[in-house]
């Protein structure tokens, strides 16, 4: 195939992905008030599933109440006449993005499926399913882990008592969607590397002697969207190692096959 040819495979990529996120975002505005109510606005209550969580924890573990959430102390506004209208469509296009994540995957195999090999093509289900799981992974620990710390840190941090906290609406929702979108990302970090490493871009020796560069990341990180205890830093920590070593094992493997 030419270039433009090409071009054009991509084009159609774009339009049918982008399709079917308009249909799965129609879809999500038959149940926008239990994905508003309960699901986006969820870890703004006490009574929320992490919350609740980490508080039998901190009784587990001999804290008390001292991880324990009671309370919200901030509202959240909407300053624009068209604000809630505009949070509607694009929350509604994000559900809609995840939604349909298996199937733009499925159009990004179809399209870089003729520079593979006949036995490479044949992975496109394991692909398909390996990707999907860990990006729904991502969401739900952003969704369950990030945005609750996120959330409470935000929420309880103030530089005086003089001052209170009132969330625009919009700031929220771009913290959730960040939050979620970065996660899920992040956690196909094998997947790309797993590519990179067919490529030769990435190299099971570079990933090692850069694992202190990305523990401190990893680190900092954890450190900025958890509140300021070692517990909340921890459990937001170790899934993120945990995919990079990963990453490096997926790296090993591949350099060890394309060697052979």
């Amino acid at each position: 195939m030419s270039f433009l040819d090409h071009l054009e495979d991509l084009r159609w990529l774009l339009v049918r992905s982008t399709v079917a996120i308009i249909l799965m975002a129609f879809v999500t505005y038959f149940i926008s008030d239990y994905l508003f109510d309960t699901i986006i606005f969820g870890p703004t209550r006490p009574t929320f599933f992490t919350y609740q969580f980490f508080c039998e924890l901190s009784h587990s573990l001999g804290f008390a109440d001292n991880i324990c959430i009671t309370e919200m102390p901030f509202i959240i506004q909407n300053t624009q006449m068209e604000g809630q209208v505009n949070v509607f469509i694009w929350v509604c296009i994000l559900a809609g993005f995840i939604l349909s994540f298996p199937y733009i995957l499925w159009e990004i195999w179809k399209f870089i499926s003729p520079a593979l090999y006949t036995k490479e093509k044949k992975n496109a289900k394991v692909f398909i399913f390996f990707s999907s799981l860990l990006f729904f992974m991502g969401v739900l620990f952003g969704y369950f882990v990030v945005i609750p710390m996120s959330v409470n840190f935000v929420a309880t941090f103030t530089v005086s008592d003089v001052v209170l906290n009132q969330f625009t609406l919009d700031s929220y929702i771009g913290m959730v969607k960040t939050s979620v979108l970065a996660s899920g990302l992040f956690f196909e970090l094998p997947i790309i590397i797993y590519f990179l490493t067919k490529l030769g871009l990435v190299t099971p020796s570079f990933l090692r002697n850069n694992r202190k560069y990305a523990i401190v990341l990893v680190l900092i990180i954890a450190a900025i969207v958890t509140p300021p205890d070692v517990v909340s830093q921890t459990i937001v920590a170790i899934p993120m190692l945990l995919i990079f070593e990963a990453s490096i094992f997926i790296s090993v493997f591949v350099s060890k096959n394309e060697k052979k």
